[in-house]
């Protein structure tokens, strides 16, 4: 299991347009994508309705895990898909 820590810029947060965009990354990927707030709330990136109801915004920071057998090369699509996007 491989993770990082990512502070959200996104001025809406994770909400309806970029949580698409994160679950169809995360479906891009081998990997289990889970995504853990502060609080200790979590999410599979794979499930848009549980991402919408973390309720992430601009300036929360999320740690990101990625979970499976190609996890090397899925850590580093996921962390290049949070810095590009979210």
């Amino acid at each position: 299991m491989k993770q990082f820590t990512y502070t959200i810029t996104d001025p809406v947060g994770i909400h309806a347009r970029p949580a698409g965009m994160l679950v169809k990354a995360a479906k891009a990927v081998d990997s289990t994508v889970t995504v853990v707030k502060e609080d200790g709330k979590s999410a599979v990136a794979v499930k848009l309705m549980a991402l919408m109801g973390l309720g992430i915004k601009q300036g929360d920071t999320v740690t990101v895990t990625v979970e499976g057998a190609n996890e090397e090369a899925d850590f580093v699509t996921m962390e290049k898909f949070f810095q590009e996007n979210l």
